[in-house]
């Protein structure tokens, strides 16, 4: 049988997840909701998630917040004569920006001119569908105390926090015409190019003077000088040259001149939207990117709806080639693009979009906020490579990065107007030790502004359909999770420890997210489990759609390190279902992190040097190698069947990819003389070896196949966001577990000899059951001891506490999936 056929069997009476079928309804268990235990403060769920009913009163009492209220009201006092002062400059209109235009969409990319998005306005999204340019105004705050009783304990604590929130959301209502206003920063700072010329702005309160230089003025400082208003923002016009072309040219370096108190240097400007890095110079220059009409990227398609359920394929562009180089947004359009598509994933995430001038930091250490990273292409190819996307009907997702910056000096915001605490906390607060790295004020307002209109930009110019928010545990607390083990007791998560400004600006920038693009999606990235960060700012939550259930990786590292024998099937449920009521979770068995040198993927872990010389068909397997594609895909398959709403996979670990990452660098000389080996600045780690998981006669296809496989399942049940969820055994000694999500019967064999014939799993609906993934097939790497031909219809009869039950024959290290068989459809063909 091949693929095909195979699919097109299984599919063949499905029940589809949007089907009028009656939902399905468990009577409600005497089991009752409890904070989890595994240090990130969830609630395990691990038997029943329909509709939990009862949770438990925590025994702590409230947690005393007076010097936190005191320190937080003298700094809005201070930020409110900040507000006011500022007002001024914000009414000031200037004469050269009258003539600017006002046009969005499509249309302006057309004439070769700026985007500019008026207030109250509305903006096409595609024929005879608008979308109203407004963010609602907040909301009472007090849902959260209805979702989760315990927080009634820390009110106020978090009645404090929605006060913040609500008193800034006002502010900026008042003194910037509002948030949807505020969050168009790129109108106002950077390069503005008018119908008369070029106005640049910058905000440098630190600098005695300032100078814009550039290729244009062949780097003369005293040629362009700019001026200084009293709220510390330089500016300077410069008039269309005489034959009405801009005075500075498209494609120019440019550089901003300051006089700072730590001396005299250029910087690229903070809000650049493009940088390069010369031949044979380590800092970046800016670039100023302004395109003849012809060379512009017009987007074509229309942006996907948000699936009901995301499957994300999280990629980096430049190490996306077979071969030994940095790839480009082209070919990543041309070549990975659709095989994201065919493997089955809805969304695709995309790491380091940010330009970074350090290529080893994954794109983590962000120098230019603005610009997209210039080693892959232009902003215009990026362009490209997302309407493609959309074409194939593809979410694109972007790693955003607002938790921390690079130190750089030259190229990044560190030290931008030569003081400490300029966009950055002041001292050991403004550093992270771990990271090198410096640490945003996120209670200052330029910063706010900065940050909140860089997630604008990338929805707005580049059509990017949401975000995954990077280091928000760092954000969150003062200590940013460092050293520090959470066991999720509530005054872990509401007390002095907690940065309040952090937090309001989460809520804020989710705000913008959700307000102005409704289909977007915003997922954080929170190892803490800190409570309602999922649930709506409305409401008093932190606003994000998903958390990433990051403790699920975790787990199975730690499960890998043992004997088989020692794995408890409890504790694997019991890490796998522990979140939030009413909070999505983005469950993924392993992601960038774990494939990163210095850590180990788990095709790596289970088969280690195995997988150089034993992985061709036509030769002979190894125990380590059949073990670990087997414990490989369950693995998988257990993570998207019980761990969350959403999936996320690193790409070329859906066929195993062998070994680890490694960027290229070179030798490093620390400051005590001691040299940390590089690898000569090899890409041979740095790329992704697709043509492992398509070479047929290699065991990574059929490990690429189950992958594929297992997403068009998904697809085809919608079992990720089934309401019904209920684990039904979870057996030590037999080494099963069986549960069910939807329609769908999972049944589990981690036993490394035993297989069970005549095997009773239990069930909730009456009918039959048909085989619709497994595991064992050969088309998978497995040994085809499973009859696919043979039906199993339900006994009235109770078992594991299920009204049904059916009998299966469950092989060792095997993973089936049995569907109700409701109506007989046509088969699919994939």
């Amino acid at each position: 049988m091949n693929i095909q056929e195979y699919w097109g069997k299984i599919f063949a009476g499905k029940s589809s997840p949007d089907s009028d079928s009656p939902s399905l309804t468990v009577a409600a268990s005497n089991k009752i909701l409890v904070p989890g235990s595994q240090g990130d403060g969830s609630f395990s769920l691990t038997d029943q998630l329909d509709s939990p009913e009862t949770v438990l009163e925590d025994p702590q009492g409230l947690h005393d917040v007076d010097n936190q209220t005191m320190e937080n009201d003298k700094k809005l006092k201070d930020e409110e004569n900040f507000v006011e002062s500022i007002r001024g400059y914000n009414e000031v209109q200037h004469e050269q920006e009258s003539a600017a235009s006002s046009l969005v969409g499509d249309d302006s990319r057309a004439q070769g001119k700026k985007a500019f998005v008026p207030i109250a306005k509305t903006i096409t999204i595609e024929k005879d569908e608008v979308r109203p340019r407004t963010i609602p105004p907040p909301g009472p705050g007090h849902g959260i105390y209805e979702i989760d009783r315990l927080l009634n304990n820390h009110r106020e604590h978090l009645d404090y926090r929605y006060g913040q929130y609500k008193r800034l959301r006002e502010a900026i209502d008042k003194n910037e015409g509002g948030l949807e206003v505020f969050s168009r920063g790129y109108e106002k700072f950077g390069f503005i190019r008018s119908d008369t010329g070029i106005t640049y702005r910058e905000w440098a309160p630190g600098a005695k003077s300032a100078a814009l230089i550039g290729d244009f003025n062949n780097w003369n400082p005293n040629a362009d000088v700019m001026t200084r208003n009293e709220f510390g923002v330089w500016e300077i016009f410069l008039p269309n040259n005489a034959d009405g072309s801009p005075p500075i040219p498209h494609g120019s370096r440019v550089k901003i001149h300051m006089d700072t108190p730590s001396g005299i240097k250029d910087s690229i400007p903070a809000w650049i939207k493009f940088s390069v890095q010369a031949p044979a110079e380590i800092p970046y220059n800016g670039i100023y990117y302004d395109p003849p009409e012809e060379e512009r990227y017009v987007f074509k398609h229309p942006q996907p709806k948000r699936p009901k359920s995301l499957r994300i394929y999280e990629a980096h562009v430049g190490m996306s080639s077979t071969e030994q180089k940095i790839n480009t947004y082209a070919n990543f359009r041309d070549d990975v693009l659709p095989r994201i598509k065919k493997l089955g994933y809805n969304a695709v995430q995309i790491m380091a979009i940010q330009e970074h001038s350090y290529y080893a930091s994954f794109g983590y250490h962000v120098t230019n906020f603005f610009a997209p990273s210039s080693r892959c292409g232009t902003p215009d190819d990026l362009k490209s490579l997302i309407d493609k996307a959309h074409e194939l009907g593809l979410l694109v997702l972007m790693d955003i990065v607002h938790s921390h910056a690079s130190n750089n000096v030259l190229d990044g915001l560190n030290l931008f107007d030569g003081t400490d605490s300029h966009y950055f906390h002041s001292g050991s607060r403004g550093y992270h030790w771990m990271w090198d790295s410096r640490l945003f004020n996120y209670g200052s307002w330029e910063v706010l502004r900065f940050l909140l209109s860089n997630a604008r930009w990338w929805l707005e110019e580049y059509k990017f359909d949401g975000f995954r928010f990077d280091g928000v545990t760092s954000m969150m607390y003062t200590h940013h999770g460092l050293q520090v083990a959470f066991t999720g007791n509530y005054t872990e998560y509401f007390g002095l420890a907690t940065d309040v400004d952090a937090v309001v600006y989460l809520m804020l920038v989710n705000d913008v997210i959700h307000g102005l693009f409704p289909e977007a999606v915003s997922i954080g990235e929170d190892v803490s489990g800190m409570p309602a960060f999922c649930i709506p700012v409305q409401d008093g939550g932190i606003g994000f759609d998903y958390r990433l259930h990051m403790a699920i990786a975790d787990k199975w590292i730690e499960l890998l390190k043992k004997k088989d024998e020692d794995w408890r099937m409890g504790d694997i449920i019991h890490t796998l279902t522990n979140r939030r009521w009413l909070e999505k979770c983005i469950s993924y068995a392993e992601s960038h992190d774990q494939a990163l040198v210095g850590d180990k993927t788990i095709a790596f872990w289970l088969m280690d040097k195995d997988m150089y010389d034993f992985m061709a068909l036509d030769r002979p397997s190894t125990p380590l190698v059949d073990r670990g594609i087997a414990l490989h895909k369950m693995i998988r398959l257990i993570t998207m069947g019980l761990g969350g709403e959403g999936y996320l996979n690193f790409m070329g670990n859906e066929f195993g990819h062998p070994e680890w990452i490694d960027f290229p660098r070179g030798d490093r000389l620390l400051p005590d003389g001691r040299i940390i080996p590089g690898n000569n600045n090899s890409y041979d780690k740095c790329r992704r070896r697709f043509d492992l998981g398509d070479a047929e006669y290699l065991r990574y296809h059929g490990m690429q196949e189950f992958d594929r496989a297992m997403q068009h399942v998904e697809e085809t049940y919608g079992f990720m966001t089934s309401e019904h969820q209920y684990v039904s055994r979870k057996d030590e000694g037999d080494k099963v577990i069986v549960f069910e999500r939807g329609n769908l019967v999972f049944v589990f064999n981690f036993h490394w000899t035993n297989s069970y014939s005549d095997y009773r799993v239990g069930c909730f609906k009456p009918g039959k059951y048909k085989i619709v993934l497994d595991s064992d097939d050969a088309i998978f790497g497995g040994f085809n001891r499973i009859d696919h031909s043979a039906e199993y219809f339900s006994f009235d009869k109770w078992h594991d506490e299920r009204p049904r039950s059916f009998l299966v024959y469950a092989p060792c290290r095997t993973a089936v999936v049995y569907a109700l068989v409701e109506d007989e459809l046509e088969p699919v063909r994939l």
